[in-house]
């Protein structure tokens, strides 16, 4: 070996060293990485330059911006409120067939962090015996289709980058199926070994939060517990206002009438959980005001407000700002939210007009702290465009009639033309720590073939396994990404797997594609960590979970998902 090998050889070791056992960021190690391959030579900027442009980067990017309006939609929220029930076996299934089939065409991170919430706020089962088979089953659907999970997209742009075709939609999806429902089946079995844990409180500010129901509402009629109000993120129905009477402690059976307003306390950043109840009006809505930024103020000890009501003093007037909700530590507020007398201190989160920043009152009144994020939930139209759009587009790409970069960039300038989106939403939304991680992955491919690893790699394996069983060198690259992945991210598993596969197929004369599925399969196969996919990650931080939890569940899980999916690689392509 020369020099620039065993410099690039040394780079490559420590990204691994520094994913494993540093605390950084995979965005900040790979950026570094390329800094230091473009000091040492081994690659030029031209060549990052076009790793940039990869079409299957460009499909993931593209993919996760659709994502992010998709997501805006109220269906899988809508869903997620009803999907637990008394009976342990139905919510199981019925949160498993919602997670699996839905995470095989939308981002599973995404559908993970939206049901987390109904699955926590459920009043039948602990959350701990149903966040595991949550995150499990998105890792499982989303090894269904080409855009379930991004390895499957990295491992594509792999693929393009060496010159040959890449996946096509539904590579995945014989292997995918038998596998995922196979581990559904198992998981469901081993459920007795899910710990029964209380939940974390919430680290967040209860709000007082006030909703009217309307006469069209979808509420009216049903009760408290059909209508799923027990199951909302973070929010908490407390107690109903009817024709001036206080209705509390609220019983599962209360049927809701029209005119109704129902008192929730919470978290109010998860406001947008009675955003998409049709029919269910905020209190601040009422002013035309509520939309994405809220400020949040505190009553000023001077303030000539204290001791009046919002209705009293005209607030909206006085203000241009509306209240969306009020918290007041140390006590328990009750009624309606415009007849409660603020006091000082009191927290309010205000929806604010274009001039309450000029009113010279505000300084009297408030202090102004920040800026407070809510989703606004689409209209009905916007709604209807946008889960069509998306359907449209995945159909014509699945069938080969549109390729899916084409489709999903016509698709994200009909959100932008139906305002559904902005530019300026786009732009917040670009995945930059996951572009530099691919970027970095495929800088680090450039540069091992540039210098002459991969071939040195092939040219000393080649003789040794020439004659050699190519599923025993499936199962190799197989289990040294699985525990590659459990270490660091999928993402960076699937990236730093891949040219080593690529070169150990060259040195076979073997298929290229078994290997390729292998290392997409394998790179998201992480069951055993809570720290190896970003599901695990976010389920393991909803509650008390600790990692015997996850080694018991998953390492039964992982040996038979791992064994369907090498011996269906096997029986197809060998």
């Amino acid at each position: 070996m020369d020099i620039s090998q065993i410099i690039v050889l040394a780079i490559f070791a420590s990204t691994i060293a520094a994913l494993i056992f540093s605390n950084q960021r995979p965005s900040t190690i790979f950026a570094g990485a390329m800094l230091v391959l473009l000091v040492s030579q081994a690659i030029n900027f031209s060549e990052i330059l076009l790793n940039l442009t990869n079409q299957g980067l460009v499909t993931l990017v593209l993919l996760l911006m659709v994502s992010s309006a998709v997501d805006k939609t109220a269906l899988l929220k809508r869903v997620g409120r009803t999907v637990i029930t008394a009976k342990f076996s139905s919510s199981f299934w019925r949160l498993f067939g919602l997670t699996f089939f839905s995470s095989a065409l939308l981002n599973n991170t995404a559908i993970v962090a939206s049901l987390i919430g109904p699955v926590k706020q459920n009043q039948y089962h602990p959350p701990s015996r149903l966040l595991i088979p949550l995150s499990y089953a998105a890792i499982l659907g989303g090894t269904v289709t080409l855009i379930g999970t991004s390895t499957n997209l990295i491992v594509d742009s792999f693929l393009i980058e060496h010159g040959h075709e890449g996946f096509k939609f539904w590579d995945f999806t014989l292997f995918g199926l038998v596998a995922g429902l196979s581990c559904g089946l198992l998981m469901f079995a081993l459920s007795p070994l899910l710990p029964a844990l209380a939940s974390p409180k919430g680290q967040f500010n209860e709000y007082f939060i006030e909703a009217e129901v309307e006469s069209d509402s979808e509420l009216v009629g049903k009760s408290v517990e059909d209508n799923h109000l027990r199951n909302l993120h973070e929010l908490f129905l407390v107690e109903i206002i009817r024709d001036g009477k206080l209705i509390t402690p609220i019983k599962p059976e209360l049927v809701i009438n029209a005119g109704d307003k129902l008192i929730f306390s919470g978290n109010v950043t998860k406001v947008d959980s009675l955003s998409h109840i049709k029919g269910l009006r905020l209190f601040a809505e009422a002013d035309g005001l509520l939309r994405e930024n809220l400020t949040e103020v505190i009553v000023s000890n001077r303030a000539q407000i204290i001791g009046q009501t919002l209705k009293r003093i005209g607030f909206r007037a006085l203000f241009d700002a509306a209240v969306v909700a009020i918290r007041r530590d140390g006590e328990r507020l009750s009624g309606k939210l415009g007849e409660i007398p603020l006091q000082a201190g009191d927290f309010l989160l205000l929806a604010t007009g274009p001039d309450f920043y000029k009113r010279h009152n505000l300084a009297k009144n408030f202090f102004i702290l920040n800026e407070q994020k809510i989703n606004r939930p689409l209209s009905s139209r916007n709604e209807l465009i946008t889960i069509l759009g998306f359907l449209v587009t995945i159909g014509l790409a699945a069938f080969g009639v549109v390729p899916l970069p084409i489709g999903l960039l016509f698709f994200i300038a009909t959100l932008v033309l139906f305002k559904v989106t902005s530019n300026n939403e786009i732009k917040r939304n670009l995945p930059l720590n996951l572009i530099i991680v691919i970027v970095g992955a495929l800088s680090m491919a450039t540069a091992l073939e540039n210098v002459g690893i991969i071939k040195h790699f092939t040219n000393l394996l080649g003789p040794v396994l020439a004659d050699s069983n190519w599923v025993l060198a499936l199962i190799a690259v197989y289990v040294v990404t699985v525990l590659l992945t459990e270490f660091v991210t999928n993402n960076a598993a699937a990236a730093l797997m891949f040219p080593f596969a690529y070169g150990l197929v060259d040195a076979m004369q073997a298929p290229l594609m078994p290997f390729a599925l292998a290392v997409a399969f394998a790179a998201s196969a992480s069951f055993i960590s809570p720290y190896g996919y970003q599901t695990n990650l976010l389920v393991y931080n909803a509650t008390q979970y600790r990692f015997k939890h996850f080694i018991s569940i998953g390492i039964p899980i992982s040996i038979v998902y791992s064994s369907i999916v090498i011996s269906l690689l096997s029986w197809v392509y060998f």
